[in-house]
């Protein structure tokens, strides 16, 4: 299973369906949010590369239409433990200490049916709009 491409891209899809795609979109179009996170295990999982910096990737809403095109800036794999403070307070998603991004990052991947652990392998990518295209 490999992720949906647009124009030969693959896309960028945020959280889950529904009101949380819609508000993470909504602080990305904001420029509030320039950061998501990923277990590593699925992008072998899904068949899938980690994204490179440079990579075009359209971010899409709960229809796969294209919202916005971002640019990967930087990407970094850390364990769960070891995610610093400087890239979770890039996910611009308010939380205002590492244990409350840990912690909230731990109910997400439990709820999705993936429970990590402190040796969970993260991978941090950081990334720009392309206020030249979308």
């Amino acid at each position: 299973m490999s992720w949906p491409r647009i124009d030969g891209l693959r896309v960028m899809e945020i959280g889950t369906p529904g009101e949380m795609r819609q508000r993470l979109n909504g602080l990305i179009l904001e420029g509030r949010k320039k950061g998501t996170a990923g277990l590593l295990s699925d992008y072998a999982a899904e068949g899938e590369e980690i994204e490179q910096v440079g990579e075009r990737m359209p971010l899409v809403d709960d229809d796969g239409r294209p919202v916005a095109m971002l640019v990967i800036t930087k990407v970094e794999t850390h364990r769960f433990i070891d995610v610093p403070w400087s890239f979770a307070a890039s996910e611009g998603e308010g939380d205002e200490s590492i244990e409350e991004w840990r912690d909230g990052h731990r109910r997400y991947f439990e709820g999705v049916g993936t429970p990590v652990d402190d040796d969970s392998l993260i991978t941090c990518i950081n990334f720009e709009r392309d206020e030249t295209t979308a």
